[in-house]
């Protein structure tokens, strides 16, 4: 640890150019995945804005629970797909995975055909669960 402080001091440009690196990174990441939302600002979007919820999971976990109302699109369904979702490009959409991470994707893929108002459900299906909102089997 004393080596640690003593390479920061002696190296400071260096320590700022990784810092820069990383953050960079992580914003570009975040941009990526679009906009998140947590369980209970979905909860509000659903119920005061008829958001619609995009489940993006594989037949076999949507049968395991799923948020009310979602539709079911496995991600690998998605391109082919689109077309049953354009009634709702108007609408709030959420979209749902397991953790949250292959959301970022689909959301891509929502806004690129025109969808405007594109959010994924941070920490997925997973923090759905765990916040003790419903599910439906």
């Amino acid at each position: 640890m004393e080596n640690l402080f003593e390479f920061v001091t002696n190296h400071p440009y260096l320590i700022a150019a990784w810092v820069i690196t990383l953050v960079l990174v992580l914003l570009n990441e975040s941009r990526k995945g679009g906009k998140s939302v947590t369980p209970s600002q979905a909860v509000t979007l659903i119920n005061k804005e008829e958001a619609v919820v995009v489940d993006i999971r594989s037949k076999k976990e949507w049968g395991d629970g799923h948020i009310t109302s979602a539709i079911n699109v496995p991600i690998a369904e998605l391109d082919k797909r689109l077309e049953e979702l354009n009634k709702y490009k108007s609408r709030p959409v959420i979209v749902v995975c397991n953790l949250g991470q292959t959301a970022g994707a689909a959301t891509k893929k929502l806004k690129a055909a025109g969808f405007e108002q594109v959010s994924r459900l941070s920490g997925g299906m997973t923090e759905w669960k765990g916040q003790n909102l419903p599910v439906i089997k």
